[in-house]
C-alpha cells in the first residue's frame, strides 16, 4: 500500500518544491522594478527565510505511535531490500564468508543459491511439457520462501548481517543495481512520507496559502514580462528606425570621403611633381658640396696621417714607461708579501697569548661567580640573623615595658588595697568613740 502512494506523495513534493523555488527568483525582479531602492538583497533573504520556515515542518521527530509504525515498516522494508541487494555478492563469495556465519545461516543461503541456480538452468534450457512447468512453478514457489528464510535468520543474527554488508561492499560485484535503485526509491519515498508526517495540518494550510501567493506573484511577473517584452519591441522598432537614418548619414559620408580622395590623389600628384623638380635642383647642389667635402676629407685624411706617426713615438715612450712602473709595482708587492708574513706570524702568536689569557678569564669568572654566590649567602644570613636579632630586641623591649606596665598596675594595686584597708580602720576607731560618749 506504501508503494502504490509512492507516486502522488513524490509529485506533490516535486512541485511543490518547484513552486516553492520559483518565487525567489520570480519576484526579486519584481521588487528591482517596482520598488526605488537600490538594492532588494534584505527582502529576498526575508522571503528566503519565510520559504524555508514553511516548507521545513516544525517537529522533528514522530509523536504519535501509528506514525512511528509507520516509518519503522518502512525502514524494515529498506533494509531488507538493502540486504536481498547484496545477496548476489554474497553468494558469489560464500565460500571465504562460512567461517563467521551460522550453519543454519550458511545452509539457508546454500540452499537459496542452489534454487536460483536451478531456476536459471531450467530458464536457459527451456523445457517444455507438463514436468517441465510443473518444476518451474515449484522454483518459483521455493524461491520467495527460501528468501524470506534468509531474511529472517539474518535479521535473528545482526552481527552476521554486518559482516555480509562488509564484505559485499569490499567486493562491490554482483551487487543487484536494480534492487539497488528500489532501495533508493524507498529512502526517497521514506523521506517525502516523513515530510508529510511531520507537517502538522495548519502547516499544510499555510503552505497552500503560499503556494497560491506564490502563483499569483508568477501571474503577475508574467503580466509585468508581456509588459516589458511589448517595450522592447517598440524599442527595437525605434532602434531599427535610428539605424536607418544613421545608415542614411553612412552612405552620404562615404560619397564625400570618395570625392575628397579624388581630391587628395590630385593633391599628391602635384605634390610628387613639386618634389620631383625640388630633388633636380637639390641633386645638382649636392654635386659641388660633395666636390668641396671630398677635398676637406683629402686634407683631414693628410691630417691623421701625420698625428698617427706623432702618436706611435708617443706610444712608445708611455709604454717603456709603463714598464718601469710595473715592475716597480711587482717589488712593492713582494715586499708587501714579506712584511704581511711577518705581520701575520705576529698575529697569530698574539691570538694564541689571547686564546690563553681569556682562558684564564673565564676560569677566574667562574671563580668569581663560585664566590659572588658564596658572598650573596652569606649577605643573606648576614641579613636573616640581624632580622632575628632586631625581632628578638624589639621582643625583648615589648616584654620589658609589658613587666614595667604590670608591675605599675601591681604597686598601684597593692597601694589601693593598703588605703582601702585604713580607711575601713579609721571609720571603726571612729563609730567606738561615739558610743563612748554616749
Amino acid at each position: 500500500m506504501l508503494i502504490h502512494n509512492t507516486g502522488p506523495l513524490r509529485v506533490q513534493r516535486s512541485m511543490s518544491a518547484e513552486v516553492a523555488i520559483q518565487p525567489l527568483e520570480d519576484v526579486s525582479p519584481q521588487i528591482m522594478c517596482s520598488s526605488p531602492q537600490p538594492s532588494p538583497q534584505p527582502r529576498a533573504k526575508v522571503l528566503r527565510e519565510d520559504l524555508i520556515k514553511i516548507l521545513d515542518p516544525s517537529r522533528k521527530k514522530l509523536s504519535s505511535l501509528e506514525t512511528q509504525r509507520i516509518a519503522g515498516v518502512l525502514d524494515d522494508c529498506i533494509a531488507r531490500v538493502e540486504t536481498v541487494a547484496l545477496l548476489p555478492a554474497v553468494l558469489t563469495r560464500l565460500g571465504g564468508l562460512s567461517v563467521g556465519l551460522g550453519l543454519e545461516l550458511e545452509g539457508a543461503l546454500r540452499e537459496h543459491q542452489r534454487i536460483g541456480e536451478r531456476l536459471g538452468g531450467l530458464g536457459q534450457k527451456l523445457v517444455a511439457g507438463e514436468a517441465g512447468e510443473r518444476a518451474r512453478a515449484e522454483l518459483e514457489r521455493a524461491l520467495p520462501s527460501s528468501l524470506r528464510n534468509v531474511l529472517r535468520l539474518l535479521r535473528a543474527h545482526p552481527a552476521a548481517t554486518r559482516a555480509l554488508r562488509s564484505e559485499a561492499e569490499v567486493g562491490g560485484q554482483g551487487v543487484c543495481e536494480g534492487v539497488r535503485g528500489l532501495a533508493g526509491e524507498l529512502q526517497e519515498l521514506r523521506g517525502v512520507l516523513l515530510e508529510k508526517l511531520l507537517t502538522s495540518p495548519a502547516e499544510e494550510r499555510e503552505r497552500t496559502r503560499y503556494m497560491q501567493e506564490v502563483s499569483l506573484r508568477h501571474g503577475n511577473n508574467m503580466e509585468l514580462v508581456a509588459t516589458l517584452e511589448m517595450e522592447v519591441a517598440a524599442a527595437i522598432k525605434d532602434r531599427d528606425a535610428e539605424t536607418s537614418k544613421k545608415n542614411e548619414v553612412i552612405r552620404k559620408l562615404k560619397s564625400s570621403l570618395h570625392q575628397m580622395e579624388k581630391i587628395s590623389e590630385d593633391f599628391v600628384l602635384r605634390t610628387q611633381q613639386d618634389a620631383d623638380k625640388q630633388n633636380q635642383s637639390d641633386a645638382k647642389t649636392s654635386e659641388g658640396r660633395r666636390a668641396r667635402m671630398q677635398q676637406e676629407a683629402n686634407q683631414l685624411r693628410v691630417q691623421l696621417n701625420n698625428l698617427i706617426s706623432e702618436n706611435r713615438e708617443v706610444e712608445t715612450a708611455l709604454r717603456k714607461k709603463k714598464y718601469k712602473v710595473e715592475t716597480e709595482i711587482e717589488n712593492w708587492i713582494q715586499k708587501y708579501d714579506a712584511d704581511m708574513g711577518e705581520k701575520q706570524w705576529e698575529l697569530e702568536d698574539m691570538t694564541r697569548v689571547y686564546e690563553e689569557e681569556k682562558e684564564e678569564l673565564r676560569e677566574l669568572e667562574e671563580a668569581y661567580a663560585v664566590l659572588e654566590q658564596e658572598f650573596s649567602q652569606i649577605q643573606e644570613e648576614r641579613r636573616l640573623a640581624e632580622e632575628r636579632r632586631e625581632e628578638e630586641q624589639k621582643e625583648l623591649e615589648k616584654k620589658s615595658r609589658a613587666a614595667t606596665i604590670i608591675q605599675a598596675y601591681w604597686r598601684g594595686h597593692r597601694v589601693r588595697k593598703a588605703m582601702r584597708g585604713k580607711g575601713k580602720k579609721g571609720s571603726k576607731g571612729k563609730k567606738g568613740k561615739g558610743k563612748k560618749g554616749k
